[in-house]
């Protein structure tokens, strides 16, 4: 079987920099194996940071700063990698492929008013792959939406072929800035995979942690445990239409980013700080609860759920989940002998041997795609 190293990339929506995976991967499709040589979370600088977050926002957002933003995070992203095959004193020469997420700009899954559905990552594939002498395969979410899908999640594919069970019913829940779930049935064949986004994860806890500590995130969960539930707040948040619409769904910083939080935060200037980080974060264990419990459990009784990203490490959030979903043994990816943090990079580089394999790796079932196809665009680099 064919043997290669690539490189796997994913800078997601809590925007706290590039996670970077070297990965040895053997086979393609149900044969692959993956072994993860090194792994590591490059910071963005702050002024990219800040170009990134004014990028995301209509209100200050522009042409001009997008298009130079994406040669910027371009330079970015192959700096990771150079770094990444350092760490592992692995010749950068050696490396077979780049899979490269990107910055994910805007995401626009449904037609709305005067626009089709779209999305746009950004993190020029030229670039990485000039700088880095290595073929690129990015823009992994586009295929799928000309495909009538809505270009996410794409994790799903991956998490089927590395963790599928026989014998057990499993769900895969990343928390990461917005929470999405894999469920792999009972003996499930691909077709019978699905997945979708449960709501929000970190990214509203991040924010509310920022504005009132300037700390990027909760450590462990700190200010949520010293807080408590204001339940007039979490109900309200609750009723939000997103968390209760049925599968297939997603959803990011257009929804639940800063005009989200500010307006919260405007309408309830009376709560403690530690109260709203808190009600946030039982937001999120309840909308992953609530989804389960609705969208899941009546049909797909799961023995055991697999958390990952972030959010895995705050204890609070964690605790919560296991007390509201007590029936499932609830682990995290370290317990499957994977890091929670490169989990998704992993999958990127596992979605980019699959395009070059020319398999293809959507889910339709969880993005609602007319049919299975090949994800990514390569960009080539001839050494």
């Amino acid at each position: 079987m064919m043997e290669r190293f690539i490189v796997g990339l994913m800078s997601g929506t809590s925007v706290d920099g590039i996670d970077a995976a070297l990965t040895r991967i053997i086979g393609s499709g149900l044969t692959t194996k993956v072994e993860v040589l090194a792994f590591e979370t490059y910071a963005f600088p702050s002024q990219i940071k800040r170009k990134i977050l004014k990028a995301l926002h209509p209100d200050t957002s522009c042409v001009r700063l997008i298009c130079s933003l994406n040669f910027e995070l371009g330079y970015c992203f192959a700096d990771a990698v150079k770094q990444i095959c350092q760490k592992a004193e692995f010749d950068l020469e050696r490396l077979d492929a780049i899979g490269s997420h990107g910055q994910t700009i805007y995401h626009q899954p449904i037609a709305e008013a005067d626009v089709v559905p779209s999305t746009l990552q950004i993190g020029e594939p030229a670039v990485i792959a000039f700088e880095t002498k290595t073929q690129v395969v990015s823009n992994f979410r586009v295929m799928d939406m000309a495909a009538g899908g809505q270009g996410a999640p794409l994790v799903p594919y991956v998490d089927y072929l590395l963790f599928r069970k026989a014998h057990q019913a499993i769900a895969l829940q990343n928390i990461g800035g917005i929470g999405n779930v894999t469920v792999i049935p009972q003996q499930a064949a691909l077709e019978d995979v699905y997945a979708f986004d449960t709501g929000p994860g970190n990214m509203i806890i991040d924010a509310l942690v920022h504005h009132f500590y300037g700390d990027a995130f909760d450590p462990n969960g700190k200010y949520a445990r010293a807080g408590s539930v204001n339940e007039r707040l979490l109900e309200e948040l609750m009723s939000d239409p997103f968390i209760r619409e049925k599968p297939p769904k997603t959803t990011g910083r257009e929804r639940f980013g800063k005009d989200f939080v500010k307006a919260w935060l405007a309408n309830w200037s009376h709560i403690p700080a530690n109260d709203f980080i808190t009600t946030a974060t039982m937001f999120t264990a309840q909308a992953i609860a609530y989804n389960y419990k609705t969208f899941i459990l009546p049909n797909d009784p799961i023995d055991e759920m697999i958390a990952s990203g972030g959010g895995s490490h705050n204890q609070a959030l964690m605790g919560w989940l296991k007390k509201l979903l007590p029936d499932i043994k609830i682990k995290t990816a370290e317990d499957c002998g994977l890091s929670s943090d490169a989990k998704e990079a992993v999958a990127f580089a596992v979605l980019a041997n699959e395009m070059l394999n020319r398999q293809p790796a959507n889910v339709p079932r969880a993005t609602g795609a007319s049919c299975p196809v090949v994800l990514g665009n390569l960009t080539p680099y001839m050494k």
